[in-house]
């Protein structure tokens, strides 16, 4: 059985796959994602925001982290929640995203 923060580092893999459909950054970079939980019995729980409330990937975007991480051997449950709080702003970028980008 691995430990919670091998199976972490796998779950931010998997959420390097997903890709913001109006940018060419993963949303892990574009700083989408507030937090990662893993909880005994391999239980992951996600909260991530969206780059606003009306974007068009809000309904593909949290199902794909989902199936993503569900894909990960050893993952027994999985959890993702979406907040605007707080609100997403380009500061929460990493700076490879930023340099991707042209912000830097």
């Amino acid at each position: 059985m691995e430990n919670s923060k091998e199976l972490k580092e796998k779950v931010v893999e998997a959420i390097k796959e997903v890709y913001d459909p109006e940018i060419p950054v993963n949303i892990y970079e574009l700083g989408l994602i507030y937090e990662i939980n893993v909880f005994p019995v391999n239980n992951v729980f996600v909260l991530m925001t969206l780059t606003s409330p009306a974007c068009p990937a809000a309904e593909s975007l949290p199902s794909e982290v989902e199936q993503n991480i569900k894909k990960i051997e050893g993952v027994n449950d999985v959890k993702v929640e979406i907040t605007f709080d707080p609100p997403y702003s380009q500061d929460m970028m990493s700076e490879v995203a930023k340099l991707e980008l042209g912000f830097m």
